[in-house]
């Protein structure tokens, strides 16, 4: 999708490009984010994508139509670029097989393809014969692309695909006993079968399916800015109401299995900038969806980071979409530099730091009005400890646009299981001008900043939060 793979990750030719045509530019700044996983090929295009395309000789690649973007696909890029790439830089790979146009005979043969060893079938024999002996080892598999959604190539009812969907997974586990599968959830909370359609998807593959996926994406509605910032409790409520769906399909069929949320489409995106797919003209690739991100914009992504992680109990993949110049944390110029997106930054700080156990919060806050949400808590505070390096985290949002919050946060039960406490630094990302971005010419104009009047004293944290701001906290315990 635009320049999302050619002029985003790749690009031949470009001075830090490797023997691939790969940026290192951009995979160094993909290692600073924190990046785990990524999903390939991702969304709409997986519907019309025939993967077989992808493979073999460069200069053999059949140039494709590709319907969902209206662009001509090159396919120089394909399934043994992206797992060469992805394992260059840490990354698993997360594959998503097309139900929109194929079926359970592509999806099996591109998992023979990726996992099978050489001299065991046709499709592994066809990856060794194109440079790659040893097996790709994709885990994770997701089963087509939104196909709730009348703009995907192939859209079915909830029942047409709930059965194609079974049907698959039953395929490739008999292939493949250990990988994952994630069954397609709803678009969009707004979709007019949301719910119904996850009930009648999982009835049909509830336990042959690891995880069912949500997707949402959030921009201000005709300059509403404070229903914006609270964006993460629409996302709040989906996760809950789908763990609920998927609680009660699993009472229904009898069934002690606990499914997990792939949240694996989020992110903020001005479709309204949008003209939609239908005012597209065919062509060669190129610029598309290149949102600039200001400083609202990542209080936002911030604290939808947090409601995932307030959420871990039941979310087990997220993904924003998408990583580079396609509404990413990361832009790049064609020929010259890459940069960090404002997004970039409570991604990068969240990843690297905010790992151990999520802890339950109990806040105490004013609450704001919004006319999309209704009545919203004012701040959002979440807590993660990773008792194997002693630090507690705290991620915490002051959604008002025109007030401080003052945050006081009562660390005495640490102090009480004898430990000491002790702050390490406060990150903040705040600006006098929420519209404020970052460019090529000025890449750090929007950056995470230190706060020095930050305290801990007492059994307690007390510090201040600038309107419409996000923090990250960290601090220290250790046995006395």
């Amino acid at each position: 999708m635009g320049r999302c793979v050619y002029g985003g990750i790749f690009e031949p030719g470009h001075p830090t490009a490797d023997e691939y045509g790969f940026r290192r530019d951009v995979a160094d700044l993909v290692a600073e984010l924190g990046v785990t996983v990524v999903r390939y090929p991702g969304g709409n295009f997986v519907s019309n994508y025939r993967w077989e395309d992808g493979v073999g000789p460069v200069e053999d690649r059949p140039r494709r139509l590709d319907l969902a973007w209206r662009a001509i696909e090159p396919n120089t890029v394909g399934v043994d670029e992206f797992t060469r790439w992805a394992r260059g830089v840490g990354i698993e790979p997360i594959m998503a097989v097309n139900l929109g146009t194929r079926g359970v005979r592509a999806a099996v043969d591109l998992l023979e393809y990726c996992n099978y060893p050489a001299e065991s079938t046709a499709m592994a024999d066809w990856r060794v014969a194109n440079g790659h002996k040893e097996p790709h080892g994709v885990r994770t598999w997701c089963l087509g692309n939104e196909l709730d959604g009348p703009w995907q190539i192939g859209h079915k009812t909830a029942d047409e695909y709930g059965r194609l969907a079974a049907e698959t997974a039953r395929a490739m586990r008999r292939a493949d006993p250990d990988i994952e599968l994630v069954a397609c959830g709803s678009s969009n909370s707004g979709m007019p079968t949301f719910g119904a359609w996850e009930r009648t998807v999982l009835e049909h593959t509830y336990d042959l399916v690891d995880h069912i996926s949500l997707h949402a994406y959030y921009e201000p509605v005709e300059g509403d800015v404070d229903s914006f910032l609270a964006s993460s409790e629409d996302m709040r409520r989906m996760i809950a109401t789908i763990a609920a769906t998927a609680d009660h399909v699993a009472a229904v069929t009898r069934s002690r299995k606990r499914l997990t949320i792939s949240f694996d489409e989020w992110n903020v995106w001005y479709q309204n900038r949008f003209p939609g797919e239908s005012g597209l003209q065919i062509r060669d690739g190129g610029p598309l969806i290149e949102d600039v991100y200001d400083v609202t914009d990542a209080v936002v992504v911030g604290d939808l980071l947090m409601a995932l992680l307030d959420s871990s109990d039941r979310v087990a993949i997220a993904c924003q979409a998408q990583l580079v110049n396609v509404i990413g944390p990361i832009l790049t110029a064609t020929g010259g530099p890459a940069w960090r997106q404002a997004i970039f930054h409570p991604f990068a700080l969240t990843a690297r730091h905010a790992r151990g156990t999520a802890l339950r919060t109990a806040v105490r806050t004013p609450e704001l009005s919004t006319s999309r949400h209704g009545d919203v808590p004012a701040t959002r505070v979440s807590a993660v400890h990773n008792p194997a390096d002693g630090e507690l985290v705290l991620l915490a949002t002051n959604r008002d646009r025109t007030r401080p919050a003052q945050l006081t946060a009562s660390l005495r039960a640490f102090e009480s299981s004898g430990h000491s406490v002790e702050l390490v630094e406060h990150l903040a990302l705040a600006d006098d001008d929420p519209a404020a971005t970052n460019s090529a010419d000025q890449p750090d104009r929007v950056r995470p900043r230190r706060v020095t009047s930050s305290q801990v004293g007492d059994g307690s944290l007390t510090t201040v939060l600038p309107p419409a701001s996000w923090h990250l906290i960290r601090l220290r315990t250790a046995r006395q």
